[in-house]
């Protein structure tokens, strides 16, 4: 099986037993109705997979398999065991994937691409595929430039995009988990009550709990938040100016970074105001 189907057969795993567990165990009340929702979010995902297909086809594959032919990035250079270098390979994009994160909340340029995965007034699986094409391929671009100095070899970087497809739709998921396991989870990896803080109205809400495979790093940096002030039953999700607006339409999600208002959340701006 090639890497692409390899790709897909666990898209299609992940989402689906996601979908399921939301219908039999969903953590919280939907506010929209689903089928206008997940029509328009799988319509964008659809856009982006069709764009970096045309535009950026070797992707973050392609990068390693340059880097590897020419020796090139730093894992290359210490010339260290191959299952330690994948570790440290996955380890470091990780890492890299939280700064990235954190890079779009705190520039407002990049911001008015990101509104779109925040915008949506409901979170499930569906909401962690929910991107902005300009930042889709933003982001592939920074991937492959991160692998390419990294030198990070082909292994690392297939296991590293299919945990986090698969992370990244398992933790915007409305499912309930027990809060023993949760709290045992969280230790490690983000769940799905952990990244839900992240998509709060709240401004303070808002920009915590960037991770989106690892845990450690919001700990580490500071930016860790364990629930929302108003308890996930009542909190409020999506952004304060786009409460009333048709967020689940794709017309509307394509032009938003262009039209839309970015309010208080960009980090950098929120500082600046409170000096």
């Amino acid at each position: 099986m090639d890497v692409d189907s390899l790709r897909s057969v666990v898209f299609i795993v992940v989402i689906s037993a996601m979908a399921v567990w939301e219908l039999l165990a969903c953590r919280r009340p939907l506010t929209l109705p689903r089928t206008g929702r997940w029509l328009g979010n799988l319509s964008l995902v659809a856009l982006d997979t069709l764009l970096v297909r045309l535009l950026l086809p070797a992707g973050a594959v392609g990068a390693s398999v340059w880097a590897a032919d020419h020796g090139f990035g730093l894992l290359h250079v210490w010339q260290l065991p191959d299952a330690v270098t994948i570790v440290m390979a996955v380890v470091l994009l990780d890492l890299a994937i939280y700064l990235q994160h954190v890079m779009f909340h705190a520039v407002p340029v990049l911001w008015r691409l990101h509104m779109v995965h925040h915008a949506d007034r409901d979170l499930d699986v569906s909401s962690g595929l929910r991107f902005h094409p300009l930042e889709i391929l933003l982001s592939m671009l920074i991937k492959m430039g991160l692998v390419a100095l990294l030198g990070a070899p082909l292994m690392a970087v297939i296991i590293f995009e299919i945990v986090l497809n698969g992370m990244a739709m398992f933790n915007h998921a409305n499912v309930r988990l027990p809060l023993p396991l949760d709290r045992l989870l969280r230790l490690l990896v983000v769940t799905p009550d952990m990244h839900r803080v992240h998509h709060s109205v709240e401004v303070r809400e808002t920009n915590s709990n960037f991770g989106f495979n690892l845990s450690i790093w919001d700990r580490l940096f500071g930016t860790y938040r364990a629930r929302p002030a108003a308890g996930h039953a009542d909190m409020c999700i999506g952004l304060m100016q786009f409460q009333q607006a048709p967020t689940w339409r794709l017309g509307w999600m394509l032009v938003l970074p262009f039209v839309g208002e970015i309010g208080q959340y960009p980090r950098r701006k929120r500082r600046r105001e409170e000096v």
